[in-house]
C-alpha cells in the first residue's frame, strides 16, 4: 500500500478528526474559554502520540500552552519544523451562524466551524500524512519537528519569548507553516509576505460618573462626541491613515509582487459584489486595491463602545467611550514606533474636559517576507503547480502571521507557507468553512511536499 492510498482509505477517519477537533471551543482571548484551550491543546498532544511522533510535550509558555513533537530518523537527513495554531477567534456575532460554531456542519462539500479554516484544518494535514508514512513505510522522508501554539488569535503575545527558551528544542533548518491561506479558490498561489500587527485600546473619560443628558447636556463634556472627533482625524478623503510619524521606517514593496498584481487583473467590482457593498465600490481598479490590501498600512477602528445599548432610550451622558484599534504594519515599520505615533496624535488632539487612556495588546509583531530565492519555496511552487494544472502566483498576505519574523530572529531559520484554506473561507467571521476538496487535496501536496524536500536535500 503507498502513503496515498493510505491516505485515500482512511480520509473518513481524518475527517472525523476535523469534526471532533472543532468542537472545541478553543478562543484564546477570552479567559471565559480557558477549558477549551486546555482541551485542545490535549487534542493535539494526543493526535501527535497517535500519529508516531516521540517526544510529544505540553510547552509552558507564560500563557496558552504550545505543544510540541518530533520525529527524528536520520540525523544527515533536513530537519523541518511545522508549524499551525489550536486557538480560534471568538465565534461572535453567534446570531449570524446558520448552524452553532461549534457544532461542525458538512454541507455541500464543506465543512462549517469556527477554526475550520483557520487553523485546524490545515495544521491536522501535515500530521494526518505524518501518520500515514508512519503506518505505511515506517519512517519520514525527512526529521520532522512540529509546534501547535494557543495564542495565535491573539496576538502571539509569548511566542517570541517561547522561541527563544526552547531554542535548542526547536532547532531546524526550515519552517513549514500550515497556517496561511491562498489568496483565491481559483488561482493556486504561495504567499511570500504578510503584514505585522500591533493592538491597543483607547479610552476617552470625561465626567466621573454617567450624567443626565437633560440636566447637563450642552455643559458637560461628552466622550463619545470626543472620541467620534478623534477618529475622524486619523484618516484623509482617500482612506489612507494620516497620523504623523505611522510610516516612519516603511520601505517601497517588492516590485515583483507589483508586477504579480498587475498580472492578476483583479476585478474590484467583483470584489465589493462579493462583500455585499451596496453604496458603491469605494475603489474602483484593481490594482490600486490590491496595492492597499497587501502592501500599504492600515489603522483600523474594530470595535466601538458608550453608554447605553439596550432597546429603546436611555438620556445619559456617559463617563467614557471606548475604541478598539489595530494597525497592518508594512516592512520597516516598527510596532513601538507606531503605537507613540498613534498616542501622540491622539493626545495632541485631545479636547479640553477630557482624559486619555490606551491599553496595548501585546508586543505586536513586524511584517514578514520569504527569500525568493528559497529552494523550499520554489519546490512548493512545483508541487502546486503540478496538483492544481497551473504555476502559483507569489502573492502578499494583508493579513498577520507573526511567525515568519520570530522564527528567522530566534531561530535563525527562514519559513514558508504551505496551508490549504483559502481567503473567501469567513476565518474570523461568522460561517467559517473549510473545503473538504482541499482537506484532500492537502494531504496529497504535504505528501509529495516531504518526499521532494528529502530529494532536494
Amino acid at each position: 500500500m503507498s502513503v496515498e492510498t493510505y491516505l485515500e482509505e482512511n480520509y473518513p477517519a481524518a475527517l472525523d478528526d476535523l469534526k471532533a477537533f472543532c468542537r472545541i471551543p478553543s478562543v484564546s482571548t477570552d479567559p471565559a474559554f480557558a477549558d477549551g484551550i486546555r482541551q485542545a491543546a490535549a487534542f493535539v498532544a494526543d493526535r501527535l502520540r497517535k500519529a508516531g511522533f516521540s517526544a510529544v510535550e505540553i510547552l509552558e509558555t507564560g500563557g496558552h500552552p504550545a505543544v510540541y513533537g518530533e520525529f527524528l530518523s536520520n540525523p544527515d537527513l533536513p530537519t523541518y519544523l511545522v508549524y499551525g495554531h489550536y486557538d480560534v477567534q471568538p465565534p461572535d456575532p453567534l446570531e449570524k451562524w446558520k448552524t452553532p460554531p461549534f457544532e461542525p456542519d458538512e454541507r455541500d462539500d464543506r465543512l462549517y466551524a469556527r477554526g475550520v479554516s483557520d487553523d485546524k484544518g490545515p495544521l491536522l494535514i501535515p500530521i494526518t500524512v505524518a501518520e500515514a508514512f508512519m503506518r505505511v513505510e515506517g519512517r519520514l522522508p525527512v526529521n520532522l519537528k512540529v509546534l501547535i501554539e494557543g495564542e495565535e488569535e491573539s496576538g502571539s503575545p509569548h511566542f517570541a519569548l517561547t522561541l527563544e527558551k526552547y531554542r535548542d528544542k526547536l532547532c531546524c533548518d526550515l519552517v513549514l507553516s500550515a497556517d496561511g491561506a491562498m489568496w483565491r479558490p481559483d488561482k493556486p498561489s504561495i504567499t511570500v509576505a504578510s503584514r505585522g500587527l500591533v493592538a491597543l485600546d483607547v479610552t476617552i473619560i470625561g465626567a466621573m460618573k454617567d450624567l443626565h443628558s437633560g440636566r447637563h447636556g450642552g455643559s458637560a463634556p461628552n466622550p463619545i462626541a470626543a472620541l467620534a472627533g478623534l477618529l475622524a482625524t486619523m484618516h484623509g478623503p482617500d482612506g489612507r491613515v494620516s497620523v504623523e510619524g505611522f510610516l516612519d521606517g516603511a520601505t517601497p514593496p517588492d516590485p515583483k509582487i507589483i508586477m504579480a498584481i498587475e498580472a492578476s487583473k483583479f476585478d474590484s467590482a467583483a470584489y465589493y459584489r462579493q462583500i455585499g457593498v451596496a453604496g458603491g465600490d469605494p475603489i474602483d481598479n484593481g490594482r490600486e486595491l490590491l496595492i492597499r490590501q497587501w502592501l500599504e498600512p492600515t489603522l483600523e477602528f474594530n470595535g466601538i463602545s458608550g453608554g447605553y445599548q439596550g432597546k429603546g432610550t436611555k438620556t445619559v451622558i456617559p463617563n467614557t467611550a471606548s475604541v478598539k484599534i489595530t494597525c497592518r504594519l508594512v516592512a520597516g515599520q516598527k510596532p513601538d514606533a507606531v503605537i507613540a505615533a498613534i498616542i501622540c496624535h491622539l493626545q495632541e488632539r485631545l479636547p479640553k474636559g477630557f482624559l486619555l487612556e490606551t491599553h496595548r495588546h501585546g508586543p505586536g509583531s513586524e511584517a514578514d517576507f520569504v527569500d525568493p530565492g528559497l529552494p523550499a519555496l520554489k519546490i512548493s511552487e512545483e508541487v502546486l503547480g503540478e496538483l492544481l494544472g497551473a504555476k502559483p502566483l507569489r502573492v502578499a498576505m494583508g493579513a498577520t502571521i507573526p511567525i515568519g519574523s520570530a522564527f528567522r530572529q530566534y531561530l535563525g531559520s527562514p519559513s514558508i507557507f504551505f496551508s490549504f484554506s483559502t481567503a473567501d473561507e469567513d476565518y474570523h467571521a461568522p460561517n467559517e468553512f473549510l473545503r473538504l476538496a482541499n482537506f484532500k487535496l492537502g494531504m496529497r501536496a504535504w505528501t509529495m511536499l516531504l518526499r521532494r524536500l528529502a530529494a532536494s536535500a
